[in-house]
């Protein structure tokens, strides 16, 4: 059997990447070839844990042996990542799995923290009114390899002792829309002897509410945060029509009931402010209703604004009377720090303008803000 033919659409003169073979495809293959089967471990750890771009440099393979695995395979790492900086440290990598596609990831320091988030499409399968990346539309799921190729690039770009404490799918697209490639990413990512070692529990999925997918994150062991971001159908259909007509706010909230009795995973309720949209005193009261009796908490997470926006970010003490409310009744709730806008790099931000391939600076969406920032445009 020949396991490297069906590796993904590649030109017949390139040679198959072996980070696109799962676990089980370069077992078969190392079996195949006659090869013990710790070679296929050997392997896997040189690709994940050691990150090495040539197969020569498989030192513990004897030489003949990288020499058949050079001529049957390469190992295809990203190329050409740039990396913006924002002022308060946060990075934007982006690199092109194909031309004229960008994949965005956000790497975002916090105290002793390290948090990369990371996309799991380039654009989205969803139309959420308030998201930069919802405007793009859907131009392709990511394979499991590229997923984890955004941890490897963050890594790289690190210093000893500096090491990811935590990675979010809260980047570019609905993880769950994309669950297989999903699945099999953090396989790689939480496998301990060969992988990356990531412990689940340090893994969170977003999703803005595909419910019938919700048993696939419990299994995986993984934490699940769902953005709800409104407190009435009504609400709900203007903000995130795809997803709303799918599942409504009932069967979402009866959805994050089910699974908050049937796992100890944490679940978070991630909620977008817009201001004199979603951010009034009735809608916390509101809010408090649909979440009483679910275990929770819940992050509010103040618009990020972005040039072809409409939506405006509500005023801290707005933000903070709406937390108040919450707290009252007793959830836990905190709101979360924008990190990045400078660089489109924060929540909802994600996405390019389809211009020149250029770096540009333009006027910022809030005429109160007198800072630019920059700005992804991709041809």
């Amino acid at each position: 059997m020949n396991v490297l033919g069906p590796i993904a659409d590649m030109p017949s003169t390139t040679l198959p990447n072996l980070l696109a073979l799962s676990s089980e495809q370069l077992c078969r293959l190392v079996a195949d070839l006659g090869w013990p089967r710790y070679r296929a471990t050997q392997i896997l750890q040189w690709l994940y844990q050691h990150r090495v771009r040539d197969i020569r440099a498989m030192t513990n393979l004897p030489l003949d042996q990288r020499a058949t695995l050079c001529r049957m395979a390469a190992i295809e790492r990203a190329s050409d990542v740039q990396c913006l900086v924002g002022a308060d440290g946060t990075r934007k990598f982006l690199w092109s799995p194909v031309p004229n596609l960008s994949v965005e990831t956000i790497l975002i320091p916090e105290g002793r923290r390290l948090t990369l988030c990371v996309s799991s499409q380039i654009g989205c399968t969803l139309d959420c009114s308030f998201c930069l990346t919802g405007q793009m539309g859907w131009k392709r799921n990511l394979r499991a390899h590229e997923i984890v190729e955004q941890v490897l690039i963050a890594q790289d770009h690190l210093l000893p002792p500096q090491r990811i404490t935590s990675l979010v799918f809260m980047g570019m697209g609905e993880p769950l829309a994309n669950i297989d490639a999903v699945s099999e990413a953090i396989g790689r990512l939480t496998n301990a002897e060969w992988g990356l070692g990531f412990s689940p529990r340090r893994i969170t999925l977003s999703t803005a509410g595909m419910v019938a997918r919700f048993a696939d994150i419990a299994r995986l062991g993984v934490n699940l945060a769902v953005s709800l971001n409104a407190t009435t159908d009504e609400q709900r259909q203007l903000l995130m029509p795809a997803i709303n007509r799918l599942y409504p706010l009932e069967q979402l909230i009866a959805g994050c009931r089910e699974y908050s009795q049937k796992t100890e995973c944490c679940l978070t309720i991630e909620y977008v402010m817009l201001a004199g949209v979603n951010d009034t005193m009735h809608d916390a009261r509101r809010l408090v209703q649909l979440l009483r009796g679910i275990r929770c908490k819940v992050n509010l997470i103040p618009f990020n604004e972005f040039a072809s926006s409409s939506y405006r970010r509500p005023n801290e003490t707005v933000v903070r009377q709406f937390q108040a409310v919450l707290r009252h009744a007793g959830f836990d709730v905190f709101v979360r720090k924008s990190r990045g806008s400078d660089i489109l790099g924060a929540c909802g931000q994600l996405g390019y303008i389809p211009r020149a391939s250029a770096y540009s600076r333009v006027p910022t969406a809030s005429a109160a803000t007198q800072h630019e920032r920059l700005v992804y445009e991709h041809g």
